[in-house]
């Protein structure tokens, strides 16, 4: 069996290594782990992640998880381009900042969108009005962390998922507005929209009652999940 990677695109860290994946051209089996139907809790799905968590991968017997260790991982297995993971240890040092400053401003933070505006109303949960703004005022200082600390004046350095649940950072923000040009034209039409399709959606599907009401055991956890929410 070669390389299989465990995704659901309607997670970022999923689409961040589905993306890798395609734009490098790394062959891969993808298995869709279906997070709102409950398959990241089934007996099969713990035998590769007893953390109930996507991505992962599986590359024989090995198995990781942390979308930054795959991408990692895909970087040095498959010998990429020195753009995506440059060879000096400097410049891969500044990677490395990046990933671990993005898991806990902007991952952490941009995140809550989705479950404010979709996955706590799935199962009849209100986010308090307090908490929602609260969130806003942390995405907006994280952006503006992004835009100063690690963008700069420079063309590269991705966040759409804000955008796609009707809130729109980039607006008043030109060098990040500029960035998020910059990336789409790397990647091309097709792979963003591709990568993207489930979550730019999924408002829709909301608005038809389309979504799946998760079961049980998944609700648990998206209880505990909401609770965190600051």
């Amino acid at each position: 069996m070669g390389l299989e990677l465990y995704l659901d695109l309607l997670s970022q860290p999923c689409r961040a290594v589905f993306i890798f994946a395609k734009k490098n051209g790394i062959p891969f089996q993808l298995r869709t782990v279906q997070l709102l139907k409950g398959q990241n809790c089934s007996k099969e799905f713990l035998q590769i992640n007893s953390l109930q968590k996507v991505p992962v991968l599986k590359d024989g017997d090995f198995i990781l998880t942390e979308s930054s260790a795959i991408l990692i991982y895909l970087s040095c297995k498959y010998q990429v381009a020195d753009h995506w993971y440059p060879s000096d240890l400097q410049t891969r040092s500044q990677i490395h900042e990046y990933l671990g400053w993005h898991a806990d401003n902007i991952r952490s933070i941009f995140g809550v969108t989705l479950w404010i505006r979709v996955l706590a109303p799935l199962i009849g949960i209100q986010v308090p009005e307090e908490k929602v703004k609260r969130n806003r005022t942390y995405m907006d200082h994280a952006l503006q962390r992004l835009e100063s600390k690690f963008l700069g004046d420079k063309p590269f350095l991705v966040g759409q998922q804000p955008v796609a649940l009707g809130y729109d950072v980039f607006v008043g923000r030109p060098r990040l507005a500029a960035w998020r040009g910059h990336i789409e034209a790397f990647l091309d039409t097709e792979l963003w929209q591709e990568a993207h399709g489930p979550i730019f959606n999924i408002l829709e599907q909301m608005t038809k009652k389309t979504l799946p009401v998760p079961p049980p055991e998944s609700q648990k956890n998206m209880l505990f999940r909401i609770s965190k929410i600051p």
